[in-house]
């Protein structure tokens, strides 16, 4: 089954893109793909995608690939040791889990937060709020589908 659409668009603003990724890590291991599942589909420029993924497809047309490193600066940050916060076990009603345990949290504006337990030692339970693939340099491997004008509903 061909699913490419060649339209003779390119990727760029108000273009609806469909394609298969594989995110991966600098010893090869995959974070996520689409390659088993339905492709992934959205608006350039609508934030599904951090920018340092956009910039690099930019231009590209439905059949073309390709395979782009995307340094922690245009991924997801460097990893910053101030995110990582202390709290009491009394912060958990007392029932604090277990260590590599990722909990939603409740931000000063009321917006919720992930943070992964790191470690417990006595009262101190370290709560780390970094995204997991902070300071990790990323490959991003593109198939291009299609690639439309955005349509408005």
């Amino acid at each position: 089954m061909n699913e490419r659409n060649d339209s003779g668009h390119r990727i760029g603003d108000n273009m609806t893109i469909s394609l298969h990724f594989t995110l991966s890590l600098e010893d090869g291991s995959v974070v996520d793909s689409t390659r088993d599942k339905r492709p992934a589909e959205f608006v350039y420029g609508d934030g599904n995608l951090p920018p340092g993924f956009e910039r690099p497809i930019t231009g590209l047309a439905a059949g073309e690939s390709g395979r782009y490193e995307i340094p922690p600066e245009q991924a997801f940050g460097q990893y910053n040791p101030q995110n990582v916060q202390v709290l009491s076990p009394d912060d958990f009603g007392g029932d604090v889990p277990e260590p590599g345990t990722v909990m939603s949290f409740t931000d000063p504006n009321g917006g919720e937060l992930p943070g992964v337990i790191k470690s417990i030692e006595g009262r101190r339970v370290e709560v780390d709020f970094n995204h997991p693939l902070a300071g990790r340099t990323l490959f991003f491997e593109v198939e291009v589908l299609d690639v439309r004008p955005a349509t408005t509903h």
